[in-house]
């Protein structure tokens, strides 16, 4: 019985290896690699190739480009953990990153169908409908779009979202602790919009985590779109075998 070989294509070879040499530390975050000519030259490929490789270096957010100095290797992707309940400002300053937040939106409108359902609320029940971009180091990383019912928390609009974290607001004015919530993960890309705000291409990989966050008392409270740089972040958690 003949059995069919699958060849690989080259320019995918040159990226695994790349990608070695990065995992092994052979090359660090900051390093410059060299001109496209030069790595042809010494992997004996043509340009073309080389440049294939690094495109799927780059949408993977291994390497970074900066047009006029040169393609580096980029630092590791910050881990997020996919099944605790860690409010961003928290979680990234625990790393050593300086967070920084600027309000882009915020309204109050009728909530929609699907989001009355979410929060269990009448149809076009007032809400507050908010866009917050999040920096990590000055640098444009994540953009939260979330919703609360102005009923809920009334005035809200009065405090200060770029100096303060959200739940320590609805806890320390509102008394209400998000102390649960359920939520889902999925690569979806960047509009237009999105794209300007986060300062990265249109179309740019994005990882969107969408949530409900539930209060101490299991009321749902929050509906919220978070939206990740893919090149930036990763989410990670822990799993056991299941026993029946």
């Amino acid at each position: 019985m003949n059995q069919s070989k699958t060849i690989i294509p080259l320019y995918i070879q040159i990226a695994e290896g790349l990608l070695d040499r990065i995992q092994s530390g052979n090359l660090a975050p900051g390093d410059r690699l060299p001109p496209e000519r030069e790595l042809s030259a010494a992997l004996g490929v043509n340009r073309r190739t080389v440049r294939e490789a690094l495109r799927v270096l780059g949408t993977q957010g291994l390497i970074t480009r900066q047009r006029g100095v040169g393609t580096f290797i980029a630092h590791p992707k910050i881990e997020r953990q996919a099944d605790h309940l860690v409010p961003f400002t928290q979680g990234m300053q625990s790393r050593g990153y300086v967070t920084g937040a600027k309000v882009v939106l915020l309204k109050q409108r009728m909530c929609a169908v699907s989001v009355a359902e979410q929060l269990s609320l009448p149809i076009s029940s007032p809400i507050y409908y908010i866009h917050r971009l999040r920096f990590l180091n000055n640098e444009p990383t994540m953009l939260e779009k979330f919703i609360l019912p102005t009923g809920y928390f009334p005035e809200f609009e009065r405090h200060d979202l770029e100096n303060r974290s959200l739940y320590e607001i609805l806890e320390t004015e509102y008394s209400v602790i998000i102390s649960q919530a359920r939520q889902s993960i999925e690569a979806v890309s960047a509009t237009e919009y999105e794209a300007g705000l986060l300062d990265i291409g249109s179309g740019a990989p994005l990882l969107l985590e969408q949530r409900l966050g539930l209060d101490q008392n299991g009321r749902p409270v929050e509906y919220a779109k978070d939206l990740y740089r893919g090149d930036r972040f990763r989410f990670v958690t822990k799993v056991t075998l299941a026993t029946e």
